[in-house]
């Protein structure tokens, strides 16, 4: 590694790390209506938006209702992404006249975008309009970021309240997540970006020569206002059919590093959020250590494995350092590795280099990432909602050691808390060993795969773990454009993105109704160095447990018979 490694990796963590208290507490005022410095600009188109939408900011619904408006927002927008999908042939600004996709594509690629997953089977520019992308793709990039905020909220909401039987207004929320949280930010990224070089265009395609004499056919696009929000919203779907390795979606250092910091922003500016609605940022400073601690030591082994000469090459002809095959030369083994650690520990799922290519020991990192629920940051709202599950989880264990009933910042966990965080513990692996094994068994979803042996059946772990993660990455050897792994893939989106949320807005319901016990001495502490170290071992034992057989027979195996 380089001084310039280094500075790369030490101004990523000041772009992130310096700005999260101050934007977490602005997400605190403006989800709780308080006015903020937007509030005389952005205020009164929100009360055109509740006027329109014929909404009553200050009547407030239980977690039933919240839960069944939101279900009913997000059937809206799976029915009419998959209609624009469909008969996009029919559709304005779609200048190169492409088709509609496939029934089951149409699908998966609706499911995919609607639960914030962003899983494509698909190459943007070839298979998409302008219009697709900009009607379907990136309003879907907004308003499913929005809906993990929201449901965050109504989960902090659920913690911090007494006696309630309400956790807000859904449609509120979502107007506020969009309006002061998402737009913002992707106006500021987006011009930072077409400073950069990312088109911003509605041009016909570019048919140009080569040096060699060769025709080429450049795509063009209204790119940087989807790429602002498909990393700020943790979505991760690419432009163009090679995601941030791309030249127009990423071309220079200052654009990997601006698009790589502001992956990971909002999710621990969020983390300060939840601080304020607890009154106690004491707790927000133990999730970010566990959530940091985690962080390091993925990507710590991450870097040290791909610094590591490949034994295949190992010859006295061949000079080794760092292989970069499938890495992009533009950013080097630091970023691209930098970047794979980032997008696996947030619900992201954009690469800047192919992860079919890693080292089987990072791919390994990467596939841990998700299975632990993505909750290492996480993505927008749904990595802190699924890290607090992980925080229930610990408090239980620590009441079940020292013999006391388990309670957190004054709620006691009783047998119904405790019914809905087992729920959500079964969520990933139904998603990805359950359909998983099903796609290991039958031979047409193992033709699909490019390489026999442990790297193909990575291959395929990969491909359930990022759809049940909702984290949207693959391996990129994997042929999932058919009808299966389009049924299946969207089959285990739609598990792991509302297997989460329909238990955590009941538990937010449970919560809120119980009176607030006062934390007395014998209360176990919830914010020192003993409960952070308590959450890190839950988590990776949660997951270790789960998952380690299935990652034996892939990564494991491969790392050990390639000889690393």
């Amino acid at each position: 590694m380089h001084s310039y490694d280094y500075g790369l990796m030490l101004a990523f963590f000041a772009l992130v790390l310096l700005p999260a208290p101050w934007l977490g507490r602005f997400y605190y005022k403006v989800m709780e209506g308080r006015r903020t410095w937007l509030s005389p600009v952005l205020g009164p188109v929100e009360k055109v938006c509740y006027r329109i939408a014929g909404v009553d900011p200050g009547n407030e619904q239980s977690w039933q209702k919240y839960t069944l408006a939101l279900l009913v927002f997000n059937l809206t927008g799976f029915v009419l992404l998959f209609a624009i999908l469909l008969f996009q042939s029919y559709l304005p600004l779609n200048p190169q006249q492409l088709p509609g996709q496939e029934w089951t594509q149409a699908f998966n690629t609706a499911v995919s975008f609607v639960t914030n997953t962003n899983w494509q089977s698909y190459s943007g520019e070839a298979s998409l309009s302008y219009f697709s992308q900009m009607a379907g793709l990136t309003v879907q990039n907004f308003v499913s970021a929005a809906t993990g905020l929201a449901v965050l909220v109504a989960l902090c909401r659920g913690i911090s309240r007494r006696s309630a039987h309400t956790l807000g207004n859904f449609w509120v929320d979502m107007t506020r997540a969009t309006l002061y949280g998402l737009l913002p930010l992707c106006l500021v990224l987006a011009l930072l970006l077409v400073w950069q070089g990312v088109p911003q265009t509605f041009a016909h395609y570019v048919n140009a020569v080569t040096l060699q004499g060769a025709d080429q056919v450049i795509p063009l696009g209204p790119a940087a206002s989807q790429i602002a929000i498909k990393q700020l919203g943790t979505n991760g779907g690419g432009f163009f059919g090679v995601n941030s390795a791309h030249p127009f979606e990423n071309p220079s250092a200052w654009s990997n590093l601006f698009e790589m910091a502001s992956i990971i922003l909002i999710p621990v500016a969020l983390v300060f959020t939840f601080g304020h609605y607890v009154k106690d940022l004491r707790q927000s400073r133990a999730i970010i250590a566990c959530m940091l601690a985690l962080f390091l030591i993925g990507g710590g082994t991450a870097l040290y494995a791909e610094y590591q000469p490949n034994p295949a090459l190992n010859s006295p002809l061949v000079e080794q350092s760092a292989p970069l095959e499938g890495k992009e030369v533009r950013f080097g083994t630091t970023g691209s590795v930098l970047w794979t650690e980032t997008t696996t520990s947030a619900s992201n799922g954009s690469v800047n280099a192919m992860h079919d290519s890693l080292n089987p020991l990072t791919g390994m990192v990467a596939l841990l990432n998700m299975m632990v629920g993505e909750v290492i940051f996480g993505g927008v709202g749904a990595g802190l909602y699924g890290m607090l599950l992980n925080v229930l989880i610990a408090v239980f264990l620590a009441g079940l050691m020292i013999g006391r009933t388990p309670e957190y910042l004054g709620k006691k966990l009783q047998a119904r808390e405790v019914q809905l965080l087992v729920v959500t513990l079964l969520v990933m692996p139904v998603g990805v060993l359950v359909l998983g094994a099903i796609a290991a068994v039958l031979p047409s979803a193992v033709a699909s795969v490019s390489n026999p042996g442990p790297h193909g059946f990575s291959q395929i772990l990969y491909a359930f773990t990022s759809a049940s993660a909702n984290n949207g990455s693959a391996f990129a050897g994997l042929n999932a454009n058919t009808p299966f792994y389009n049924l299946m893939l969207g089959l285990g989106m739609l598990i792991g993105r509302f297997g989460y949320i329909l238990p955590v807005l009941a538990l937010a319901g449970s919560l809120a109704i119980k009176k607030s016990a006062p934390i007395g001495q014998d209360s176990f502490p919830t914010h020192g160095p003993l409960f952070v170290a308590l959450l890190t071992v839950t988590i990776l034992l949660v997951g270790g447990l789960t998952f380690l057989p299935t990652l034996a027979l892939g990564p494991i195996a491969e790392q050990l018979t390639q000889g690393f």
